[in-house]
């Protein structure tokens, strides 16, 4: 979905600035910090972008390798440098290294087409992604996270990533795929990491290995993706066999077409679009909802305010028309985004001299932008460190910039499964909390980054009935 400025404080970037007046400008600062701090630094992108760009301030360069051996790369964290990035509609930047990769790896989907191509593929897929019908996707949720939490109520001691990556892959399974996937939802998900772990390390080595070479890390990858291919093969031919079946993601991507030109998606397509909504969906939710548990499990006073938000619409299944009346729960949610987001960063490529944040960035740099950092900056955020989710209340939101909070990345190509994301964690985590009191019994939450930033090992929580 087209993200633009709500506030009207810092407005989309919709015309191409005078080269002239580009080339007048000086480049960005290089980061002072050595290269191999900078490439530790790059390896663990959920601490090591705010480092960098603690480093370097809010625009600053890195020149790792003479430019005909690898590309200059610009790390941006402040609210008018993303826009100058993400807000861009004038074509001047593109997908960068990472897209490749994943391109190469796991074949077309809207999050790796250049932009000639995923235009078209936008437009079929925008009416898929609507409101209404997220609403119906959304609906088994609250089933699930029932079905866990009661669960969880029994069992006392568990682990809320490897819980909370099992209640997503369920919801999945159940709303999105028309499928139980209970007897291989595990495999699934390690198919996943084993995929993106793979094309993230390529696009993070200074030196890559021919992609036609065979090596052991290659074959794994390949034989994920193709595990994870017929698993979504055979969910589009079970369709395709029966209209009636209750998947409605596929069947709205069956019935897709682009309004201009009338092109339906071909199964390759269908395939490549569940493909990466499983791998995005799932790390996004269960990450999200885990880190948000874990958060609740320090802050029983939150807990406790959730639960009695949710009390007041009483005992019945919440439905995603509950969501309006959970306000201060998705406030929890936020704020889990704001020191958690599904991604760290996000890259694109320069493909002329560009404006950014008063620097010139040379056509063939890559640009990232450093989300895990603008996130926590102090000169943006009030104890930026601390978990308070009433910074994200009406009044507390209503003068912030757009571009300042972007965790599912802002402008023409930000995430279109934004709402479902946050529509299903927010049934999730009221559901949950109304039926059960999570205690976090480890002080840390470690993290690693994969592809998406995901827990790094158990989070062990004792779970008490509420009620």
């Amino acid at each position: 979905m087209v993200c633009g400025d709500r506030d009207g404080i810092l407005g989309p970037v919709t015309a191409t600035v005078d080269r002239l007046q580009v080339g007048a400008l000086p480049l960005a600062p290089k980061n002072p910090l050595p290269i191999r701090q900078v490439l530790k630094a790059a390896r663990e992108l959920h601490t090591g972008l705010t480092l960098l760009s603690e480093a370097g301030g809010p625009v600053t360069r890195f020149v790792p390798l003479p430019k005909f051996l690898a590309p200059a790369l610009v790390l941006v964290s402040s609210p008018s440098g993303v826009r100058d990035v993400l807000g861009r509609a004038d074509g001047l930047t593109e997908r960068c290294l990472i897209h490749q990769e994943v391109r190469n790896v796991a074949g077309d989907n809207l999050f790796v087409l250049l932009n000639k191509e995923w235009a078209p593929r936008r437009r079929a897929l925008q009416p898929v992604f609507t409101r209404h019908n997220v609403d119906g996707f959304g609906g088994h949720m609250t089933q699930a996270a029932q079905t866990f939490a009661d669960h969880w109520r029994e069992v006392g001691d568990i682990d809320l990533d490897a819980e909370c990556r099992r209640l997503a892959m369920r919801s999945l399974g159940r709303s999105i795929l028309g499928v139980d996937v209970n007897e291989f939802g595990d495999d699934i998900a390690q198919n996943m990491h084993v995929a993106s772990t793979y094309a993230t390390d390529r696009a993070l080595r200074p030196v890559r290995a021919p992609r036609w070479l065979p090596t052991p890390s290659r074959r794994r990858a390949r034989a994920a993706v193709a595990t994870m291919r017929r698993v979504t093969r055979d969910i589009l031919q079970a369709c395709r066999a029966d209209p009636t079946r209750d998947a409605p993601l596929v069947h709205a991507l069956i019935a897709a077409t682009d309004p201009d030109t009338g092109r339906t998606l071909s199964d390759d397509d269908i395939c490549g679009e569940l493909l990466i909504f499983m791998l995005s969906g799932h790390d996004t939710t269960a990450t999200m909802l885990t880190y948000a548990l874990w958060q609740l499990g320090h802050h029983p006073d939150m807990q406790d305010r959730v639960a009695a938000e949710v009390a007041e619409i009483g005992d019945r299944e919440l439905t995603p028309h509950d969501v309006p009346r959970l306000a201060y729960t998705a406030q929890v949610l936020n704020e889990s985004l704001r020191l958690c987001p599904p991604a760290a960063g996000v890259g694109r490529l320069a493909l002329s001299d560009i404006e950014v944040d008063g620097y010139r960035v040379e056509a063939g740099t890559i640009v990232a932008v450093a989300i895990s950092a603008l996130h926590r900056d102090p000169a943006l955020w009030d104890r930026p460190q601390v978990f308070d989710p009433d910074r994200f209340s009406p009044e507390n939101s209503a003068n912030r910039a757009r571009w300042q909070f972007i965790p599912f990345a802002a402008g023409p190509r930000s995430c279109i499964g934004e709402h479902f994301a946050m529509l299903v964690s927010t049934l999730a985590l009221a559901t949950i909390v109304r039926t059960v009191r999570v205690g976090s019994t480890d002080k840390d939450f470690p993290l690693e980054s994969p592809c998406t930033t995901v827990a790094k090992g158990p989070i062990p929580a004792r779970v008490d009935a509420r009620r």
